[in-house]
């Protein structure tokens, strides 16, 4: 692929190391994700060879352009020993009940960083691409966190940065707050970052207070938030603090754990709303679009979700019902130790959309964004 020319058509970069790669059999992310996408999207027929690359897994000299070598050393360590010394899981936060110790623990991170650090090559002379193994928002230079053993929207945006992206609008709709991307760039006049997340949830952090040196726009939201409020946080903030920056790219974390049926979060969002929030990023044309994946623990939902963000990338009809190849992928999902994977209700197996999901907007939701308006 000439790296010089826009991308002609939406790239998909993923990994079959993702399928049966699994944190635990009690851990969240023991659910298959990226592989159900990857499944759902040739089953539409909306995944041609030409517009699927493999994503590379990154070494680690490429990796330290932002984590450091000794933690980059005790994950492949511990990979290697299935085991860490009570010393390194203290330093590093790898061992954990979040961070587990598990087959994959350094190649399966590395190569979603590996895709994003690819992305960021790729799109040096613009396009869109979706990379739905990525988003682990949380990982710190030197420490595990939320699940997230590196940070590779950090790494695309450094990545997007070293190809020619100047200005870099960093949006995410991840019910968690995006601690470890604020940590890499809060404070720098070139990013502008804006995070939707849900209050009073882990890590704790992105109080509509906290304007990370002003560059960062954080808004809590409280549970039960539905899509009427998000058309009003897409319209009022989203939207208008991205086009103000003028950004020469877009990367926008795509996390599936707002949604009403995910279990680590309270909110109450359908897809749509995530699709409404892809939709209108491009509208904005942005001359370099990278979608990331994120949270997501219902393996029905987030597989939903992130096939109808392809979907929307690439100007598909989304079919009122799947047709059987696509409904024989959801249907063959297993959802072990969950109560709402015992009997899932039939629309599950049979749609991608969701029924919309609006609602009242609750006065916080509009008092927070006057506070965030106010500062663009």
């Amino acid at each position: 692929m000439d790296r010089t020319m826009p991308l002609p058509r939406p790239l998909f970069l993923g990994s079959e190391i993702y399928r049966g790669s699994s944190y635990g059999l009690t851990h969240p992310l023991r659910v298959p994700r990226v592989s159900t996408v990857m499944d759902l999207t040739r089953a539409l027929g909306w995944l041609s060879p030409a517009q699927y690359r493999a994503s590379p897994r990154a070494k680690p000299g490429a990796l330290e352009i932002w984590h450091t070598p000794a933690y980059l050393a005790a994950l492949q360590q511990a990979e290697a020993t299935q085991t860490v010394t009570p010393e390194i899981r203290d330093r590093h936060g790898i061992g954990t009940m979040s961070n587990p110790i598990y087959a994959e623990m350094f190649r399966r991170p590395a190569t979603a960083a590996g895709a994003s650090l690819l992305a960021g090559e790729l799109l040096a002379a613009g396009g869109i691409i979706h990379h739905p193994g990525g988003g682990t928002h949380h990982g710190m230079p030197d420490r595990a966190g939320g699940f997230c053993y590196l940070n590779d929207p950090v790494l695309a945006m450094l990545a997007l940065r070293r190809a020619g992206a100047r200005r870099i609008v960093y949006v995410d709709i991840d019910a968690h707050h995006m601690d470890g991307v604020e940590v890499g760039f809060a404070g720098d006049p070139d990013t502008r970052l804006i995070s939707v997340h849900e209050e009073k949830r882990w890590p704790f952090t992105g109080a509509l207070t906290d304007t990370g040196g002003g560059n960062c726009f954080n808004l809590p939201v409280p549970r039960g938030f539905n899509d009427s409020e998000m058309a009003l946080v897409r319209d009022a903030l989203i939207l208008p603090a991205t086009a103000d920056f003028a950004p020469d790219a877009v990367v926008l974390q795509c996390g599936a754990d707002a949604v009403l049926e995910d279990p680590l979060s309270r909110l109450a969002l359908s897809n749509n709303a995530h699709w409404a929030v892809v939709r209108a990023l491009m509208d904005l044309a942005p001359p370099r679009l990278l979608v990331l994946g994120g949270g997501g623990y219902n393996p029905w939902s987030v597989g939903r979700l992130w096939t109808g963000v392809w979907a929307t990338l690439n100007g598909h009809d989304i079919p009122d019902r799947l047709p059987p190849g696509a409904e024989a992928v959801l249907r063959a999902l297993v959802w072990e130790r969950a109560s709402a994977g015992r009997n899932p209700p039939e629309h599950w197996f049979t749609t991608l959309r969701d029924a919309p999901r609006d609602g009242p907007i609750h006065e916080a939701v509009r008092d927070r964004l006057a506070v965030l308006r106010a500062r663009l």
